[in-house]
């Protein structure tokens, strides 16, 4: 039996007051929302207590749980308030949350990145739930007279032995008197009956409807719509603009210049911004101001010289032929490993810059007044936006208010708010309330692309076909992707990492499991080649190097559990079948640990008019206990056809810092016939804590398929975009 004590970080999330006309208020500080359809809402309480951050039981048992936290498309909507509804033990229909507005003094953590969501929000959110349960309880047994230990709950009803019973309404009032519990007992994992069931997305019919609820469905009286112009090229910015035939547009109201990060400004790691001098249009719709952005005529200035791809391609090479001043990691004595080696296996890879392309186009709201900035709009990190907000408008930070809207993708694009910052400087200037919206172009040139890499493996093996000296050499513009402590670091007694960094005008940011999304494809694909050098099964050879690190692990600083990461491997190769021969089928496999979890893979490819095709994919996964099996399948699954799309088709190029591709005519998105292979998951059903599921699944697939199609055309595929490097 698991109890935890309540006054952990209780002044954070836990408190107990008095809701007008009964019910209970049980406040905390880590919560996501769900929201429920109409066939499952209860006729509402007469009168409740509207509060941000608080669980509210009504006093006809509906609960009511505020949403503090992004939703992103990862299904936290669903899945956080299925973890509170369990340990309150009350029925799922019943449960109802609205999304809170960004607000910091009630809300610990309101973020959208990093896979965080559930495993940080676990244990309070069970707290919660369980809190609110127990103080139920203990009203019960006061008002009945009878010890707590006699009653039991079950789907938001309490009942004692003697027959006597109460729904979670009819004692909300009485619970709200009573004094927080010291600690309180959590369910055995055992014993749940939400958590672990497939659960439907609680804005699918929404969704599905067109219903209002993303960023760019935002309405209010008296808006106009913006948009901005930026510099054709990084590396420049604006030196004049003339402005006279935009002006004389139909529906045009103004247009303006505008600083996104002027001097004093106290820049924040989230402002991310290429470009913060632009050009802004005003008008009255997106069709109007569109036509008047052609209109404009814009002098740019060069401030210093725009790159070319070639000149990323021969930097990064240039830095992997230098020497670091120091290894990010060293064991043993991999200089004498390599002199002494009898046969040495190289290998460099290399990606190219990625960019985000949510869906739903880049938007947000603003009415700005001197008193006062209401924001609302599909941000990944509000609370750094309002800061910089705050900064750039000369406004105290509690004078900014954002309401968080759900949002169309984010992949790490929106935890950099400089759209947000846009809206909020153009409504200042105009004196009126904006909503700012990209078009595809506008976002695909901006910048905040995922870094371009270029790593270099070595691999050195002695007479017997050892494996007895690694070396990794990573760099990539404005950060190396290599984590020198992940695996194989701990299973390789001489071993050396070394990072280099290049610095570019070319802004970079966070793209689906960053570094995570290249590193694991250099990674197995290179554990592939040394297999098939010293003519071993790769998955078995794998399964070898973890063996070493559970039983005689190199270094203190592995950041991965070894057992965990051949479990998923064992798993994938009973389900998959793996050593089995199917004719004309060749495979591939892949495992890669990141965001806490534990991933696996198989490709099946075969051969139509003379290419590989995938045919199917087997993904094995340890993240812990799975809260929404539903939700846990689409993550998954979208995790792997996003990451065999970008891997195989996706990429931009430059010529002096401007973008070849701007839109999806040039830039190369996976299509619906090629996203047709079967995947089949399987879950380690371990009754660990959870852990992330949002990237997981990405990384590993990319080597996965150039496993596979190794195995099929025997060509290594060192390069993405796989088509072009076929």
């Amino acid at each position: 039996m698991t109890f935890i004590k309540t006054k952990y970080n209780r002044r954070s999330f836990l408190k107990a007051s008095t809701a007008a006309g009964g019910g209970m208020l049980l406040g905390f500080n880590w919560l996501v929302s769900c929201s429920p359809t109409a066939e499952q809402l209860l006729q509402m309480p007469e009168e409740w207590f509207d509060v941000n951050a608080f669980l509210k039981i009504g006093n006809n048992g509906v609960v009511t749980i505020m949403s503090p936290n992004p939703e992103i498309g990862q299904n936290v909507k669903t899945s956080m308030p299925m973890i509170v509804a369990e340990e309150l033990d009350v029925e799922w229909k019943n449960v109802i949350v609205e999304q809170a507005n960004y607000d910091i003094k009630k809300y610990e953590r309101q973020l959208a990145g990093g896979s965080d969501s559930i495993r940080k929000g676990w244990q309070s959110l069970r707290m919660a739930g369980a809190t609110a349960r127990r103080m139920l309880l203990e009203a019960a047994a006061k008002e009945w007279s009878v010890p707590v230990s006699e009653l039991t709950t079950e789907a938001g009803v309490i009942k004692h032995s003697s027959g006597k019973s109460a729904g979670y309404g009819e004692m909300a009032s009485a619970a709200v008197q009573i004094t927080v519990p010291e600690e309180v007992q959590l369910k055995d994992p055992k014993d749940f009956k939400i958590i672990g069931t497939p659960t439907k997305n609680v804005d699918g019919q929404k969704i599905s409807k067109g219903e209002p609820l993303f960023g760019l469905d935002y309405q209010s009286e008296g808006m106009l719509t913006a948009m901005i112009v930026h510099p054709p090229a990084f590396g420049m910015r604006l030196k004049s603009v003339n402005d006279s035939a935009a002006r004389a547009m139909s529906g045009i109201k103004d247009i303006i210049t505008i600083d996104c990060l002027p001097d004093g400004t106290e820049k924040l790691w989230s402002d991310v911004n290429a470009f913060p001098e632009l050009v802004a249009v005003v008008g009255d719709s997106t069709w109007e101001v569109m036509k008047a952005k052609k209109a404009l005529e814009i002098e740019w200035e060069v401030v210093s010289e725009g790159e070319s791809t070639t000149d990323y391609k021969d930097a990064l090479s240039k830095l992997l032929e230098g020497s670091a001043d120091e290894p990010a990691r060293k064991d043993g004595n991999p200089e004498e490993a390599f002199k002494n080696a009898a046969k040495v296996i190289e290998q460099t890879y290399s990606a190219p810059f990625l960019a985000h392309n949510t869906m739903e186009p880049m938007n947000f709201f603003a009415d700005v007044t001197k008193e006062k900035a209401e924001l609302a709009g599909p941000i990944q990190t509000p609370e750094y936006l309002s800061k910089t907000v705050a900064s750039v408008l000369g406004l105290p930070e509690d004078k900014v208010s954002i309401a968080m809207t759900r949002m169309g993708g984010g992949f790490g694009r929106r935890l950099y708010g400089n759209f947000g910052v846009e809206a909020a400087l153009i409504s200042q200037k105009i004196n009126a309330p904006v909503k700012l919206i990209y078009s595809r172009e506008d976002d695909m040139t901006q910048g905040t692309y995922r870094p371009a890499y270029e790593v270099k493996y070595r691999a050195a093996l002695d007479e017997e076909n050892n494996l007895i000296g690694f070396q990794i050499r990573g760099a990539g513009v404005n950060g190396s992707p290599v984590f020198a402590n992940r695996f194989p670091a701990g299973a390789i007694d001489n071993y050396m990492v070394e990072n280099f960094n290049l610095e570019s005008n070319i802004s970079t940011g966070a793209w689906r499991a960053p570094s995570s999304n290249f590193i694991a494809y250099a990674e197995q694909s290179f554990l592939d080649e040394i297999a098939e050098a010293i003519g071993k099964d790769p998955l078995d050879f794998r399964l070898e190097l973890f063996e070493k690190a559970i039983s005689n692990p190199v270094g203190e600083k592995n950041d991965y559990d070894a057992k965990r990461y051949a479990g998923v491997l064992k798993l994938i190769k009973e389900k998959a079948q793996w050593g089995t021969k199917k004719a004309g089928v060749s495979r591939g496999v892949s495992a890669y640990f990141c965001h806490n979890s534990y991933v696996a893979q198989v490709v099946d490819v075969v051969m139509k008019d003379g290419e590989p095709v995938i045919q199917k994919v087997w993904c094995a996964v340890d993240c812990g206990i799975v809260i929404n099996p539903e939700g846990a399948l689409n993550q998954i699954e979208g995790g792997i056809i996003d990451g065999i799309g970008h891997a195989m088709y996706s990429g931009l190029t430059f010529n002096k810092g401007k973008s070849d591709q701007n839109n999806f005519n040039k830039y190369r998105l996976i299509r619906h016939q090629e996203a047709q292979m079967e995947i089949e998951s399987f879950f380690v059903d371990n009754g660990m804590d959870p852990t992330g599921l949002g990237e997981p699944s990405l990384p590993p697939v990319a080597a996965a398929v150039s496993n596979a199609f190794y195995a099929a055309t025997g060509k290594r595929v060192t390069s993405q975009p796989f088509v072009e490097n076929m």
